[in-house]
């Protein structure tokens, strides 16, 4: 068992041999110096072997096979694939929104599968941040309380120094007390990036967060999410099916049929779309 001694972690019990880190009761996998105490210090996520199966017999769905990936710190991932290639089970997998069926997921060194519900949600609560293609801003709230919701659920006080950093670097300094209708469609996804962004999250996972933006608004949150991973240090995660938006990643990830098809470095929207059309022939 991992054990928090106030400076570090150290292991007890059977599970030295399992190699199999779990939090003590004492421990709380949401402080950010134990989470990084147990990391592999270039890596925010791993995947290692990750399966997902739905239903059972001759009707069982294999929504991923095995699927093992890394995602080092600070960098830019696009995750990509044809309809139906798991794109959207990886996601809720590495984020702890869902359970593998087979497999380890880990983010900042902690195994999540090794988390209990409360634990887990409390993990994601704050040490992750998301970004969606609805942003989900409730609209009778200002942009600051929108962004510093996350905080409040969690009982924490707003860093007012960081929060005004976050707000200036997503260019919402100037609409703290607007409402989401006082908003254009791209200034409110800034305003779910910030929120992402508050709670000083080990990673931030986008899904389509440009879907519902036209092309111009739409580059502008690429170029945002691209500031915050190049000016901040932040990891972003982000599942797509756009090549243009791919080409802003440092490398883009494909599935097909559920498994990790192939990797591309330093991606053009041409090199992007050419291996999803190989592999919508597959």
């Amino acid at each position: 068992m991992w054990i928090w001694l106030g400076s570090r972690w150290t292991r007890a019990g059977r599970h030295i041999e399992e190699g199999i880190p779990v939090f003590s009761r004492t421990a709380d996998p949401s402080d950010p110096e134990q989470a990084r105490s147990t990391a592999e210090p270039d890596l925010a996520v791993r995947l290692d072997g990750v399966s997902k199966v739905y239903g059972r017999g001759a009707g069982a769905v294999h929504a991923l096979r095995e699927v093992s990936m890394e995602f080092r710190r600070g960098g830019f991932t696009a995750v990509m694939g044809p309809s139906g290639s798991g794109k959207s089970t990886f996601l809720h997998c590495a984020a702890g929104l869902d359970r593998p069926t087979s497999g380890q997921v880990r983010l900042a060194g902690v195994e999540l599968g090794a988390l209990g519900d409360t634990e887990l949600t409390v993990l994601r609560r704050q040490r992750i941040g998301f970004v969606f293609q609805s942003f989900n801003l409730l609209p009778s709230l200002t942009v600051e309380q929108n962004v510093t919701l996350p905080l409040r659920l969690a009982r924490r006080r707003a860093d007012r120094a960081w929060l005004g950093e976050v707000l200036d670097r997503t260019g919402l300094a100037d609409r703290v007390r607007h409402l989401p209708t006082q908003l254009s469609g791209g200034q409110q996804q800034r305003v779910a990036i910030a929120r992402a962004l508050v709670t000083r999250p080990e990673v931030v996972f986008a899904d389509e967060p440009t879907g519902a933006l036209d092309s111009t608004t739409g580059t502008e949150v690429l170029r945002l999410l691209r500031h915050v991973v190049d000016g901040l240090g932040q990891t972003v995660i982000m599942v797509t099916h756009d090549p243009v938006a791919a080409s802003h990643a440092d490398q883009v990830f494909f599935l097909a049929d559920g498994s990790f098809a192939e990797a591309l470095a330093n991606p053009s929207p041409e090199q992007v779309a050419d291996r999803m059309t190989h592999l919508g022939r597959r």
